[in-house]
């Protein structure tokens, strides 16, 4: 497939503060790339993390070997004047197979992984990896008409405010009808070897929610964690797939309650 000149890197978005003294998390984003969706996120996480989003330009269709490359370089560029932190590695959908090609790539740098629905389930929907063969015929203003039609896909709607509702159709409407076209692609071809999974001894937690109406993501965390030696799995029961933007979850407070990390004494309380 042919793909267009990049105009832009991918970089880092620091959400609020900097917080040098404590670890990394870094977030990888679904199909939109933008890294503004953890922002209902950021508060809590922020309490025991220096954050990090991952923001991909628009126009970017970049392989996965070169967005694996971007991601490390920039964790490495983190780690210049602080080389020893721990990091925390976190991808969501789409960002959630980015992580898995990240940590395979990297294993030593990562103390812990979060993968939140992963998108590596893609082919396991057949009817839509056997539909994706045909997005090039679909002419491009039925791109911004069906993001709205997706919304009760990607989300358990009741749980998310109005508010949150817009930036997730604002970002879903954010990226060209060719750069969907190219991640689809790249979700349809995605691999990585089970044995090389295999091989990441450091604890992953595996979440889900059972309500994800766009992918079988409670049959991927399974199957995910009779790979990974060091896993947990926590399946969200009334959670969809868009699940940090909804009011009842909060990241810190699972990652807390999950024993996934040491926290404050005090955590922040779940979103109202």
């Amino acid at each position: 497939m042919n793909r267009p000149k990049v105009l832009l890197e991918p970089c880092f978005l620091s959400p609020k503060s900097i917080n040098p003294d404590k670890p990394l998390f870094i977030y990888l984003p679904g199909m939109d790339g933008s890294g503004q969706l953890l922002r209902t996120q950021t508060d809590g996480l922020e309490v025991g993390f220096d954050v990090r989003c991952l923001a991909i330009p628009q126009n970017d269709i970049n392989n996965w070997d070169e967005l694996t490359s971007s991601v490390l370089k920039l964790i490495n560029a983190e780690l210049k004047n602080t080389p020893h932190r721990d990091i925390y590695l976190c991808g969501e959908s789409f960002g959630g197979c980015l992580a898995q090609k990240v940590a395979v790539a990297a294993p030593h740098l990562f103390k812990r992984i979060i993968l939140l629905n992963p998108a590596s389930s893609f082919q396991a929907r057949t009817l839509f990896s056997w539909g994706s063969q045909f997005t090039d015929f679909v002419p491009n203003f039925f791109y911004d008409v069906g993001a709205f039609g997706l919304l009760p896909f990607l989300a358990s709607l009741q749980r998310i405010s109005s508010s949150d509702r817009q930036e997730l159709l604002k970002a879903m409407r954010s990226v060209p009808p060719e750069t969907i076209r190219w991640r689809i692609c790249l979700l349809r071809e995605f691999y990585i070897d089970e044995y090389k999974l295999n091989k990441l001894n450091q604890p992953i937690l595996l979440i889900a929610g059972a309500n994800d109406r766009l992918l079988p993501s409670t049959t991927e965390a399974l199957r995910l964690g009779n790979i990974f030696p060091n896993s947990k799995i926590l399946v969200l029961p009334e959670s969809g797939h868009a699940c940090l933007l909804e009011k009842e979850i909060n990241l810190y407070d699972i990652m807390c309650q999950n024993d996934f990390i040491e926290c404050a004494s005090e955590t922040v309380e779940s979103k109202a």
